[in-house]
């Protein structure tokens, strides 16, 4: 007895080394311990694409780490086998392997990513396997988003290889070439036009309908469609100054099939009209600025007497919240439509490919203002009399005869000045 258990002292004592140097499963995700199966779900689709050996040919470290994270992926993915790595950790699992219960990772890491994005576990830049049609989406934003920047998550309805058969289309894992066609979903008819006279004609096998594959046990969710629709969250991140038109891709994450690498989703950010928000953040009066470019443009009311003698003050609060201040002093005059350039309250200068490089320059553009004069639409007699009063004197005493300097005839009873 006594060679046995030292033989199993050893075997526990090599063991425990390995188990040591494993690398810990979250960490290979870059997620926590309270991770919800969606953020592992999500974590393992963006690294997994980062570090395919397609994409880094020659990188022994990247291909490394491609099928570290499909190990990582198939033992979080699983409630059963995440219970035992966050009770036991790696020791549990290989007592799991040796138990024979299987789980704990070992599975060919190209068949995982088969799994999210079709194409036999590759991309399709070679090796036969075609890519996707790429899928083309509107974002709608506030004017506020292009302006302080914002990550945002959205829902796009796409299809999805299914999960429950894995994109076999059968419930019990059987697919059965067809035998009329031979797997190849034509077949070639011959017709007679004429005595001795034949004409080939090619169509779609009518027994496995153009599939080349036959399911005797069709899948209870996509019904031997291999594919179903539902929709997927996405997250995008809103750089300050980003243009409306904006294209943002996402490799990969169009539409889903096992017979091709999925395409590209590309995103289109929009700018949806301005309204009032619900909260104080966004009922500012940058919610109604417009943009064109790096510049903004605001329409500012004033009335006669603010146009005429000066001596007002106006608080714009601007997208972000902080306060530009227009005013005019005593005496200082706003002709109606005059436009005002307050420099440096623009938009940010979105700097593609560069967000977090210093730039020499200009870091916003402009904002312009534009001054809408009111006037009044009647007075009341006394006032009506004052000012008539008062103009007639200083019409005739400083007038511009505007009638005289526009080069028009004039009518020879003509003998007062115009306005000031």
């Amino acid at each position: 007895m006594l060679p046995f258990h030292f033989l199993a002292v050893i075997s526990i004592l090599l063991l425990f080394p390995l188990v040591l140097c494993a690398e810990d499963y979250y960490k290979i995700l870059g997620v926590d311990k309270s991770a919800s199966d969606r953020d592992i779900k999500r974590a393992y689709r963006t690294l997994s694409k980062k570090y395919h050996p397609d994409k880094n040919p020659g990188d022994e470290s990247a291909k490394q780490k491609f099928v570290d994270l499909a190990e990582a992926y198939e033992v979080l993915s699983t409630s059963s086998t995440r219970k035992i790595y966050d009770q036991y950790g790696h020791e549990g699992l290989e007592q799991q392997k040796r138990g024979g219960r299987g789980g704990g990772g070992g599975g060919d890491p190209f068949d995982l990513f088969s799994r999210f994005f079709g194409g036999g576990g590759h991309f399709g830049h070679g090796g036969g396997h075609r890519k996707g049609p790429d899928m083309e989406v509107k974002l709608q934003l506030p004017l506020r988003d292009f302006y302080v920047g914002r990550d945002v998550e959205f829902n796009i309805e796409k299809q999805h290889i299914c999960e429950t058969c894995e994109g076999s289309g059968s419930a019990d894992g059987t697919v059965e070439t067809c035998s009329k066609c031979g797997g190849r979903g034509l077949v070639i008819q011959k017709h007679m036009i004429a005595p001795g006279m034949y004409q080939q004609m090619q169509s779609h096998c009518d027994k496995c309908g153009g599939k080349g594959k036959s399911i005797k046990k069709p899948c209870p969710i996509c019904h031997g469609q291999r594919v179903v629709r539902k929709s997927a969250s996405q997250s995008a991140s809103i750089e300050p100054g980003m243009a409306k038109g904006t294209r943002l891709t996402f490799e990969n994450e169009a539409d889903e099939s096992p017979d091709w690498v999925a395409g590209d989703l590309i995103v289109i950010l929009d700018e949806e009209a301005p309204e009032l928000g619900a909260n104080d953040e966004e009922r500012t009066d940058g919610t109604f600025f417009r943009r064109k470019g790096k510049d903004l443009f605001w329409k500012e009311v004033l009335s006669l007497r603010e146009a005429w003698m000066g001596e007002w003050t106006r608080n714009i609060t601007h997208l972000d919240g902080h306060v530009v201040q227009l005013s005019r002093k005593r005496g200082e005059v706003v002709q109606p439509h005059a436009v005002e350039t307050v420099r440096g309250q623009g938009m940010p200068i979105y700097h593609e490919g560069h967000l977090h490089e210093q730039h020499d320059g200009e870091e916003h553009g402009d904002l312009l203002v534009e001054y809408i004069v009111v006037l009044p639409d009647q007075m009341e007699s006394g006032m009506e009399k004052d000012f008539h009063a008062l103009w007639q004197k200083w019409r005739r005493k400083n007038g511009v005869d505007l009638l005289k300097d526009s080069g028009r005839p004039v009518p020879p009873e003509t003998d007062y000045k115009d306005e000031l």
